[in-house]
């Protein structure tokens, strides 16, 4: 990945958040970036962690989530807006990605976000090395909690209703009481662990997309269970099989040698528990 890509990702960004509403596909975001569909979407995927397709239908389905709950717009005017032809086909995908129906969400009257705006704003000085870095993972301060913030919200596709004000109260928390681990390359936060000793729960764990095969997540665990955790195993949990917004995160945590476990409620999304001995880590 070089600066050039880099540049290049931030321009299709800036297209697809300026022409949100109208109608939107590879060749159309591929003609105003002057680019190559296929080497787009190659790009494009690798470095944002969704296709081009994916990656609009979740932004304009988050915009519809912030005008049900803080407008008044019908809901066939907002299905409209996110560019679907029928108020029924609206519903079907809001509620296979929300769990819930958009009258339901509308009642709730609690906005959260599927997909933020992507921003690539910063300078990424470990992604040209050639080698893989020797990660410095330490304890977070109250200093990184807005580098912190900045990687949750560029990540919060992998964790279904996430409050972000919430959250900051827990991250406050979890750094006093020295269960918050972070790796920055230089002022950006690329990688974010908050995890309890006392029951071995990963409760967030989170890699910045541009470093998605460096190592990080592997890195994280291994700091965990051999410096913080005395428990024989930890646990985490993502989105169940099949889930529609679930983006990777599943076939990662299992590629890390979790192993499927009991399925949750959480925040009233369902989830499903995975654990990890180990002896499983020490095996890899």
């Amino acid at each position: 990945m070089d600066n050039n890509s880099i540049a290049k990702i931030s321009a299709v960004i800036q297209f697809i958040e300026t022409h949100l509403t109208e109608k939107m596909d590879l060749n159309r975001v591929a003609t105003a970036v002057h680019y190559s569909k296929y080497h787009l979407h190659r790009v494009f995927a690798s470095m944002v962690g969704l296709t081009i397709h994916d990656y609009v239908q979740r932004r304009r389905l988050t915009e519809a989530a912030w005008l049900l709950v803080f407008s008044a717009k019908p809901i066939i005017d907002i299905a409209a807006v996110g560019g679907y032809e029928s108020q029924q086909a609206f519903t079907n995908i809001f509620t296979a990605m929300y769990k819930q129906s958009p009258n339901k969400y509308r009642e709730n009257e609690k906005f959260y976000p599927l997909q933020l705006r992507f921003r690539v704003e910063g300078n990424y000085g470990m992604l040209h090395s050639k080698e893989l870095p020797q990660w410095h993972i330490t304890l977070a301060t109250e200093d990184d909690i807005a580098c912190w913030m900045d990687l949750v919200r560029l990540i919060i596709d992998g964790f279904p209703h996430l409050d972000e004000e919430e959250y900051a109260v827990e991250l406050k928390l979890r750094i006093r009481n020295k269960q918050a681990l972070i790796l920055k390359d230089g002022a950006i936060a690329v990688g974010v662990m908050l995890f309890s000793s006392e029951t071995g729960n990963i409760d967030f764990m989170g890699t910045h997309p541009f470093y998605r095969n460096k190592g990080i997540p592997k890195a994280f665990l291994d700091k965990v269970m051999g410096e913080l955790i005395s428990r024989n195993e930890i646990s985490i949990t993502t989105y169940r099989v099949g889930d529609k917004a679930d983006t990777g995160h599943r076939s990662a945590i299992k590629s890390l040698g979790f192993a499927e476990a009991e399925l949750l409620i959480e925040f009233n999304y369902p989830t499903q528990r995975f654990i990890l001995s180990k002896e499983v880590t020490d095996d890899k």
